[in-house]
């Protein structure tokens, strides 16, 4: 979309990705990706982990259901999608603003694990 902010992350899922459907019947999955920079540390001559960005994100329809079924906790992914912000009230009245990433695309690295992939056999949602 034209001026949304858009981002590809690799990370870590936290924990496994939560499945729930609409009232309308749409699937979401939402999950957390860990991201952590290596750093090299020149006086130690050996590298580390820097600061963790932790993003909240989601993913709609048969992809929601495609995540669900095939990612872990502690799978390794690469996520590109688009920035948004949401605010929102607590149940304390506190008013609360969050950034999360609406997932376009998601799929496990490669970088330290093998994948075979198999073509999903629903039919429904479109999409590219």
């Amino acid at each position: 979309m034209a001026g949304d902010t858009t981002i590809t992350v690799v990370g870590n899922l936290t924990a496994d990705p939560e499945l729930r459907f609409t009232p309308s019947g749409a699937a979401v999955a939402n999950f957390t990706v860990a991201s952590t920079p290596r750093i090299y540390d020149r006086q130690s001559g050996e590298w580390k982990d820097g600061e963790a960005l932790f993003l909240r994100c989601n993913i709609w329809r048969e992809a929601a259901e495609n995540v669900a079924e095939s990612l872990t906790r502690g799978s390794r992914v690469i996520v590109t999608g688009r920035l948004k912000q949401r605010s929102f009230e607590t149940r304390e009245g506190e008013k609360r603003t969050v950034v999360e990433v609406e997932v376009d695309e998601i799929g496990p690295s490669l970088r330290y694990a093998t994948a075979k992939v198999n073509k999903a056999s629903r039919s429904g949602g479109g999409g590219g």
